[in-house]
């Protein structure tokens, strides 16, 4: 009986278009839809993006065996509803590791002369006069580790007087539109903090016009507004571990940043319209779900290093060495690249002539052989 219920399944899997699969993984089940003419890899590339473990680095079983790539789900008799497990070799994750993790890591906060000697509850710090006598003075807003879980109001109070306002590593949520009255601010520092999309007033932030930094890694955004390009003074851009998925468009109006850290995101694809951002020194897209980056990015030429660790990416834009004649730092550790690979790309050479000057330059002891590529990229 057995037998005859397997070959019918078989048969079912010959003329169904596509069959759903329940790949076990880290405790859970996921539903996939797959043709039964896919192969294993082609699974896997599905898989990929659902549970941020790197085609390289996932072994899928069925009925006690490991499946090869090249096998299709027919061959393998991978029928409809079929359970098959997924295991991840250790290191190969990509977007911060697996999906299941939520919250970003918060630094630990040193504790401050107004905290409870006790430890057990959250005092703010206390503001008289010769805080904002020195604010007004100074420009600086120094308010970093202060347990703080709203802006204070006398922050306001500075008005076109601040210039800088640091709250990182806080517990705050809401930044207001009146945020919009430090119309002087030139960097506004909020990483760390408990920011949601729906707690922060946009409106306020890119009123800024005079702002060159804008720090908001470490909270809990899922999107940027279209709204962002309106800040076209821009220098700096710091959004690592949030949950983007995205970036707008609009990052293009940004012709005058020169850093941008999106890192530890589940960004999945970049826009085009980053190649218009011509002033780019550092870009830093690790620990994403990118499969491959715009051929735009060729255009940034002012561009030096171009951070890409544990992410899906198989090849680089065509151009790339050939026009970013001043790149020479390159990270692609956990990527699918390989060196013959790259040294099929026009430009490599100068490229590699430029990262062996720099490393050269660099006094740092660790690095035993200054000649050999070691930015990630396996050597077969």
């Amino acid at each position: 009986m057995e037998n005859s219920g397997t070959s019918g399944g078989v048969d079912d899997a010959k003329t169904a278009t596509t069959i759903t699969l329940n790949i076990k993984f880290s405790g859970r089940s996921i539903p996939v839809s797959v043709s039964p003419n896919s192969t294993v890899k082609d699974l896997k590339s599905l898989l990929q993006p659902l549970t941020n473990v790197l085609t390289r680095g996932q072994k899928l079983i069925f009925k006690g065996r490991v499946l090869a790539d090249g096998m299709t789900l027919r061959e393998s008799e991978i029928t409809d509803g079929a359970k098959v497990m997924l295991m991840a070799s250790q290191g190969l994750h990509q977007g911060g590791g697996p999906i299941l993790k939520e919250a970003p890591t918060r630094p630990i906060l040193r504790e401050t002369a107004h905290a409870n000697p006790k430890g057990n509850k959250r005092s703010e710090v206390f503001i008289g006069k010769g805080h904002l006598d020195r604010w007004k003075l100074t420009g600086v807003i120094a308010l970093s580790e202060c347990h703080l879980k709203a802006i204070p109001d006398e922050v306001w109070v500075c008005g076109p007087s601040a210039r800088v306002l640091d709250l990182n590593n806080n517990f705050i949520q809401d930044v207001p539109v009146k945020i919009g009255c430090l119309s002087s601010m030139q960097k506004l520092l909020l990483s760390a903090n408990d920011i949601l999309d729906e707690s922060i007033s946009w409106e306020g932030v890119v009123s800024l016009k005079s702002l060159t930094v804008l720090s908001l890694s470490q909270n809990y955004l899922t999107m940027l507004p279209s709204a962002l390009g309106a800040l076209t003074s821009l220098r700096q851009l710091h959004i690592a571990s949030n949950k983007l998925k995205s970036l707008p468009i609009q990052i293009g109006l940004m012709t005058q940043l020169e850093v941008l850290k999106a890192n530890n995101n589940r960004i999945s694809t970049i826009p085009t319209q980053i190649g218009d951002c011509n002033s780019l020194i550092e870009v830093e897209f690790s620990s994403n779900l990118l499969s491959e980056l715009p051929e735009t990015f060729s255009n940034l030429q002012n561009l030096k290093a171009l951070h890409l660790s544990n992410n899906g990416i198989k090849s680089l834009p065509r151009n790339l060495f050939k026009m970013c004649l001043q790149l020479s730092t390159l990270d692609l550790h956990g990527t699918e690249i390989t060196m013959d690979l790259l040294r099929q790309f026009e430009g490599w050479e100068n490229f590699d002539e430029r990262r062996r000057d720099k490393h050269q330059k660099q006094l740092d002891f660790r690095v035993v052989d200054s000649t050999a590529f070691d930015e990630g990229a396996d050597k077969n």
